[in-house]
């Protein structure tokens, strides 16, 4: 039988706040300082006097927030915070570090000492996508009402972050969409582009009258009566959108899509579309066709409260192009006109080669690198949206195009808002380069899934591609630890509606080691890193190199009390090891030794309950020729 020997240790005073708070997406800069401030009750949001009015609301809104994800009780106050409050105010001027100008007003400040909190935004947005990481740091602590003492400087790495969802071709109910506002807001996304009209891909039979197609805006005009579907929004819904998407720093883009993907509009006029109207596609050469679309965009405008629209413009016939051509330029340049800029979806190098003599005052969703390429579109001058269909764009259920939902570890390991795939990557951040849009298209008109189904399938990758596009890599190289972060701030307030589906680790009950900061001497390959030991997967493990000696070291994020540490050793197992403990890193005491494990599998050491931060298997004896390698190291209460 191995003996275990048992060795009493001390506490020690607390120390730095070395890991950052595990927000999603993960801060850009941390600076941890020493101890937690703790929320109650007494806590308050203060604004400063003379605070706007949208500043005001949102720390109405955080205390409500807070109310619906905590036991915490929060009011709001102007003037001076006093000792456990949070200040929340504006600051265009402030030290953000290598945040993008155009990007400072997203940016923001959070300063938490052992007295109160701040928040300082860069612009409303900054200010709210704070508060994001304080309820989120909330959430990640033991007791769900403190957050580490220390300072996040945070600002994102692209100007677009958003998500395309195709509500022409299946209705999707306003507690959905709005369900989806704040979800957005609280991954700190941006943009919510709204595809609102679309048909089926094919006509049964080839006859468009028997086409699923719709319009999803149902207007009180007269003159536009019928042209909206029974399932539709009204101008009612749709205020209630613009209103949610404002309060979590959320832009809408509206997409009105022609002169293809239009058989809504030709069958609600049919003497505009091609083949007599027997088509899904705009007769271009008639003038009527442009000037009803004119009359569409007019009518809409004044719902839509973002400063973009967006006017489709993809998969026309190309034997066409010279209608198309002035379609398109004639169309852009109106929608401005109503005080709209413009986006589309890049076809040009399909439709003419290239983008020479099309109207250049838009933003190009390069969707496909052989319609209209990343490198293609910037050549011609084209700020461009990466919405690679390759990479991000997810048809439910179809036997194409990511039909079960994206990998969410392909886009955390390996996709960044620059990757368009073969040799149409941009290079980080490029000037031309405005952001990502992944989509989810509903192709399958006839199919019986239902929205929260859907849902299911975005839910699978979403968390990722937001940590993509706002700080990159920052969030470290495991994605089960990442996983277990998104398991623990969830989807945020107001979004009950959506089921959570993603299957994350859980911990062992008591597990003080759980998703904590793992090192060791050193890893057998890149893939086998300390931090698998600690991640509740019991699929992954922690390998080191051939030698003995070698250690794994877990890091508690504050001083904690315990008593016990369960291994789960690999075939390649120490025969002999110490458990050690320090409240630094760097002086360690051993508190049990194992001597002479004689198999793999679980071993658990008990010892007088001790106190400390940093906890570590201190490797002696190898049994084997390999390394050591560990699936599992739990430290237990």
């Amino acid at each position: 039988m191995p003996v275990v020997s048992l060795i009493g240790t001390s506490p020690a005073a607390a120390e730095v706040n070395t890991a950052p708070p595990g927000v999603v997406p993960a801060l850009q800069q941390w600076t941890g300082g020493t101890g937690r401030l703790t929320l109650t009750s007494s806590s308050r949001i203060v604004v400063p006097r003379g605070a706007s009015a949208a500043l005001k609301a949102l720390a109405a809104q955080v205390a409500a927030e807070a109310a619906e994800l905590t036991s915490l009780q929060l009011t709001t106050t102007t003037g001076t915070p006093r000792a456990g409050d949070v200040l929340l105010r504006i600051d265009t001027t402030a030290d953000f570090g290598s945040a993008k100008t155009e990007l400072r007003p997203e940016a923001y400040r959070l300063i938490v000492t052992g007295r109160s909190a701040e928040i300082v935004g860069g612009g409303q947005k900054g200010a709210y996508y704070g508060t994001r990481t304080l309820l989120q740091s909330v959430l990640g602590s033991a007791d769900r009402n403190s957050i580490p003492v220390g300072t996040a400087v945070d600002y994102p790495n692209y100007a677009v972050r958003g998500f395309m969802l195709d509500v022409g071709r299946r209705y999707f109910t306003p507690e959905f969409i709005k369900s989806y506002l704040h979800w957005l807001g609280w991954l700190k996304l941006n943009t919510f582009q709204l595809h609102l009209n679309d048909n089926e891909i094919q006509a049964p039979d080839g006859d468009w009258s028997q086409a699923v197609s719709a319009f999803r805006l149902k207007s009180s005009n007269p003159a536009f009566a019928g042209l909206g579907a029974d399932q539709g929004y009204t101008r009612q819904d749709w205020d209630s959108f613009e209103k949610t998407a404002a309060a979590h720093g959320v832009t809408i883009i509206p997409e009105i899509d022609a002169p293809a993907h239009a058989r809504a509009f030709v069958r609600f006029k049919p003497e505009i579309g091609l083949d007599g109207g027997n088509s899904d596609h705009l007769d271009l050469s008639n003038p009527a066709a442009t000037e009803f679309m004119k009359s569409v965009y007019a009518e809409f405008a004044p719902w839509f409260r973002g400063p973009t629209v967006h006017i489709g413009i993809d998969e026309y016939p190309a034997s066409l192009v010279s209608q198309y051509r002035t379609y398109v330029n004639a169309i852009a340049p109106y929608v401005r006109s109503l005080g709209k800029k413009v986006n589309a979806w890049g076809s040009f190098s399909a439709m003419s080669g290239s983008g020479a003599g099309y109207d250049k005052n838009m933003v190009i969703n390069s969707w496909n690198n052989g319609w209209y390429s990343p490198k293609a579109a910037v050549a011609d001058g084209y700020k461009v949206i990466n919405s690679n269909d390759g990479l991000l764009y997810v048809v439910p259920f179809a036997n194409y195009y990511h039909g079960q939902g994206l990998d969410g570890q392909y886009i955390f390991d390996s996709w960044e808002p620059h990757v368009f795939g073969g040799t149409s990557d941009l290079t980080f951040q490029d000037p031309m380069l405005l952001g990502a849009m992944p989509a989810v298209w509903n192709d399958l008109v006839r199919a019986t899934y239902t929205e929260l189904q859907v849902h299911g399938l975005v839910e699978k990758s979403f968390a990722a591609l937001a940590q993509k596009m706002w700080s990159g890599t920052r969030a470290g190289t495991n994605y089960a630890a990442f996983l277990n972060r998104v398991g623990t701030v969830g989807q945020g307030p107001g979004t009950t509606y959506l089921p959570d589906t993603v299957v994350k680790p859980e911990p062992t009950p008591g597990d003080l080691a759980f998703n904590r900061a793992a090192t060791a001497s050193s890893s057998e390959t890149a893939s086998l890193v300390p931090s698998n030991a600690v991640d509740g997967t019991p699929s992954t493990r922690w390998a080191s190199q051939y030698t003995d000696g070698q250690w794994l070291s877990v890091d508690l994020g504050s001083l904690q009390p315990f008593s016990k540490v369960g291994l789960d050793w690999e075939s390649a197992y120490g025969r002999d090891y110490d458990i050690q403990v320090s409240d630094d890193g760097t002086t360690w005491r051993t508190v049990a030794q194992r001597r002479g494990l004689a198999t793999a599998g679980v071993d658990t050491l008990t010892f007088p309950a001790t106190t400390a931060r940093h906890v570590r298997m201190q490797g002696i004896t190898r049994a084997t020729g390999y390394g050591y390698s560990l699936y599992a190291f739990e430290v237990l209460a």
